[in-house]
């Protein structure tokens, strides 16, 4: 008698979450912030105008800019950009209409309630501190236990990478990719997800149609993630 090959998936350890687009919609106030940094700090006030922000790493976008506009590239002028950045994101956050998007409260409360619960995480390009003032505004930032940030790197993979380390050192043992579930809104969280072997939930709440999103060949694509459970994600195969 011939046997089918079955495939067995790892339990799933490690949950990494996207922010913008994933998790909330600012109304546009990281933008904002940028747009008015790039004017008050470098007398650039054009200087976002060409930039496509979904996806995009904040060391990377900065690093576009300053090479259109040619300001030197040096820490010098990061750590311009940086320092006053965040309070002029805090700012347009307060000022700008924004949300938590539809399924997160209630997936994250799944996933902290489930006996055996994997750890939470964020893997994003904001830099940390932008990241919590986001997330601190829409109560969320208590909800995760780990994290990857544009700090770490400029590279979406390198980030995706550190947040796989870190969550190792919190499980105390080495993660197999597929012990990792990405979640996130664009084709470069698919893309950074598979760099570290993790399985990619695509949800369509950012710029790009579901349709989009599965040309990039996610495990999962969704409109939302109300149509997910915390156990429709851990249990996928």
């Amino acid at each position: 008698m011939r046997l089918q090959a079955v495939t067995i998936f790892a339990v799933v350890r490690l949950v990494l979450f996207d922010i913008d687009g994933t998790l909330i919609r600012t109304g546009g106030a990281g933008v904002k912030a940028f747009e008015q940094t790039f004017a008050e700090v470098f007398k650039l006030p054009d200087a976002t105008k060409t930039l496509h922000f979904a996806g995009r790493t904040d060391m990377s976008l900065v690093r576009e800019a300053f090479a259109l506009h040619s300001v030197e590239p040096i820490a010098a002028n990061f750590d311009r950009f940086f320092s006053a950045y965040p309070g002029y994101l805090e700012h347009f956050l307060k000022m700008l209409p924004g949300r938590v998007l539809p399924g997160i409260e209630d997936l994250l409360e799944q996933l902290a309630s489930l006996a055996d619960r994997p750890l939470v995480g964020l893997l994003t390009g904001n830099i940390r501190r932008g990241a919590e003032l986001k997330l601190r505004h829409f109560g969320l930032w208590d909800r995760f236990e780990t994290g990857a940030f544009a700090d770490d790197n400029e590279d979406r993979n390198c980030i995706a990478a550190k947040a796989k380390e870190r969550g190792e050192l919190l499980v105390k043992r080495p993660l197999k990719g597929q012990e990792i579930v990405v979640i996130g809104d664009t084709p470069h969280d698919i893309t950074c997800a598979r760099s570290i072997g993790a399985r990619a939930l695509a949800v369509a709440t950012g710029v790009h149609s579901r349709e989009e999103l599965a040309k990039a060949r996610p495990d999962w694509a969704v409109n939302q993630l109300t149509e997910l459970t915390a156990a429709d994600i851990l249990n996928h195969s």
